[in-house]
């Protein structure tokens, strides 16, 4: 159950507040937390989390973020052979939380668009890898078209939405968006090759509707990544995209659910009992 992920780390300045503030407001925040991020990198940690064997393409700059950056990979278990080191800065962002749980964000990609091209690799035994818009095209384009090359199949989790050359589309095997991006892609992709999420409405996989888990929601930000990243876990590990959705579905939701100190305990065995929780329907 090997996965390659390649993508943006980013650490994330996570401020809490009691909404979103209006052009030339300031508010006083309720709290800050500084959280391990992109979606590579958030990616990753919910597949090694959920026990699939993770490989990791990516780069980091040379200041303190990057040094947490790395250490958050490698206490998952991630193999980091393939992170890059940048003498500039590491990627971050800013996100806004309210009271709600939505939140609003800016990143800064900064070493994420400098991933040099020509030294990667799919490690041996990868049956499927990971992607992201984060990062150059080249970047995925180089890793896809060597992934085909070893049989592995190619996910693209295609955000933030950007026009994808041919030869790029042509090489993912599963698109994964939201419904505004699946907007933006419109039928550039065959329907039995799109995922899309909807958040709180679920999960739509050809032509069928899978409804979310109902929890109290503490606060979403980052909760498309744990879902991917399950996803991938469960694929990986032979389960069948159909009933991977539900497994990916509760992982998520014990994300959302739980403060930002208690996400470092989501694992397979966490999700599995909380599927085994739920009522039949």
């Amino acid at each position: 159950m090997s996965i390659l992920v390649a993508g943006a780390l980013h650490l994330d300045v996570v401020v809490r507040a009691a909404h979103l503030p209006a052009l030339d407001e300031t508010l006083t925040g309720q709290g800050v937390d500084y959280v391990f991020g992109g979606k590579g990198g958030n990616q990753a940690v919910a597949a090694a989390r959920m026990g699939a064997q993770v490989s990791f393409v990516g780069r980091v700059g040379g200041d303190a973020f990057g040094a947490q950056l790395r250490e958050g990979l490698v206490r998952t278990g991630v193999d980091i052979s393939q992170l890059q080191a940048d003498p500039g800065p590491s990627g971050m962002s800013t996100a806004i939380v309210t009271d709600t749980g939505e939140y609003g964000a800016v990143i800064v990609s900064a070493a994420n668009l400098n991933i040099a091209v020509e030294p990667l690799s799919v490690p041996p035994g990868t049956r499927l890898i990971l992607l992201q818009n984060e990062v150059p095209e080249a970047v995925n384009l180089a890793l896809a078209g060597l992934a085909k090359a070893d049989g592995a199949a190619v996910w693209l989790n295609a955000a933030p939405a950007r026009t994808l050359s041919p030869e790029l589309a042509a090489c993912v095997d599963m698109l994964i968006v939201n419904r505004v991006e699946a907007g933006f892609y419109g039928d550039a992709f065959e329907q039995s090759r799109v995922l899309t999420t909807l958040g709180a409405d679920g999960v739509m996989y050809r032509e069928a509707t899978y409804p979310a888990h109902r929890v109290d929601v503490h606060s979403t930000h980052g909760a498309g990544d744990v879902f991917v990243g399950a996803l991938a876990a469960e694929v990986a590990g032979g389960a069948p995209v159909e009933t991977a959705i539900g497994f990916a579905q509760a992982a998520a939701a014990l994300h959302v659910s739980a403060p930002q100190a208690g996400r470092s305990t989501l694992s397979r065995k966490t999700v599995l009992r909380f599927l085994a929780a739920q009522p039949s329907p």
